[in-house]
Parts: C-alpha cells; structure tokens; sequence
C-alpha cells in the first residue's frame, strides 16, 4: 500500500526534484497547493529562525504537520562556501536580500555568488541539505552534503539556486546546472538526505 506524504516546500524546483525521487519509492506526493494549505509568507518566512539546516527542517516540518495533521517531509537546504567562512549557509535563500537586493531570486542571489567569489581560484564549497520527517509522534532528520568547486560564470539552465555555480567532485566537470535531472539526482546533497531519511520513515509507525 503507497504512503500519502505532503512535501512542505513552496520551491517549485524543490518539489520537481523530490516528487519522482519519493514517488519511485511508494510515496504518494501532496504538494502545499493540493493539500490546501494557501501561503502565509510572513509566517513561513519566521519559521526558518534557526542557526543550522536541522533545526530549520525540522521546524518546517513541525509547522506544517501543525497546521494539516498529516506526515511531513521538509527541508532545509544551501551553498556552504569554504572561503567565505561557510556563508551563505542557511541564509543562501535570503542572501541578496541580506547583501541590500530589493527581493530574494535566484538571479540575484548568483549575482551576490558571482560578486562573493570574484578572482579566487575554483573556491571550494558544498551543498548541504537536512531532510525532516514529522508526522506527530514521531520526527527523524539525515543530511546530505555534495562536496565541488564553484566557477564564477553562470553555466547551465537546468536546476535552480546556485546550481549554474556548482561543479560537484563526483561529476564530469559539469555543474549542476547543465546536468538533466536525473544526472544531478545520482549526486546531489538532497537526493542523499532523502534517500538516507526515506529508511527511516518506513520503519516509523504508520500515522496517516
């Protein structure tokens, strides 16, 4: 019997990745939109108050299952860059909007990337993620983490964030960004976390 589980994540390019990665394991997948849950920006927006990608999980994870009574999966997930001290880390969402940009894109935050990392050498860097499960009585978090380099010139159109920046170490020297969906699911930090969290909530008892 397939397992109903909402993915708590407003990310379009979030959900694209996750959907077929939980599906191909018996998940039924409930976005936020299907579960009818309408956007609270302000309030969603404070849930992520923490100082590391497992806390912000699992406080996502904790809000939403609040709020819809059902299980949920969530995340917390960003571009530690070794050079910079490990920023943008949890704030990778917010960080042109940290650095003075009107609003937080994709756009802009690879403009503030771009600026960050003007003239080093191949700057070292990974992608983390932390993937949570709540479903009431029981809650697990794993993380994932992708180790590469980040090259300043955009490469790519595939994915979203920062993956035009990223060339992971396991690759072919390809970024994320110029990698199909399935290339990049066979590396990234949050096919790793999911794939370690999804053992641990086929042991959890069943809540739905």
């Amino acid at each position: 019997m397939r397992r109903a589980i909402v993915v708590a994540t407003r990310n379009r390019g979030k959900l694209a990745e996750l959907r077929p990665m939980l599906e191909a394991v018996g998940f039924d997948v409930i976005d936020l939109d299907a579960a009818g849950l309408a956007e609270d920006a302000a309030a969603e927006e404070a849930v992520e108050a923490f100082a590391t990608f497992e806390e912000n999980a699992i406080a996502k994870g904790r809000y939403y299952r609040a709020l819809l009574g059902r299980p949920v999966v969530a995340d917390d997930s960003g571009l530690a860059v070794d050079a910079l001290g490990g920023a943008p880390g949890v704030r990778s969402r917010r960080w042109a909007v940290d650095q003075g940009a009107v609003a937080a894109s994709d756009a802009a935050n690879n403009r503030t990337l771009a600026r960050a990392i003007h003239g080093m050498e191949a700057p070292r860097a990974a992608f983390v993620c932390a993937a949570a499960y709540c479903d009431g009585s029981y809650e697990a978090v794993e993380r994932g983490v992708v180790r590469g380099r980040l090259v300043a010139a955009a490469r790519g159109e595939m994915g979203f964030g920062y993956d035009p920046h990223f060339v992971p170490d396991e690759g072919d020297g390809h970024t994320f960004g110029e990698m199909s969906a399935g290339e990049k699911a066979a590396l990234s930090h949050r096919a790793r976390a999911f794939q370690a969290l999804v053992g641990r909530i086929r042991s959890a008892p069943r809540r739905d």
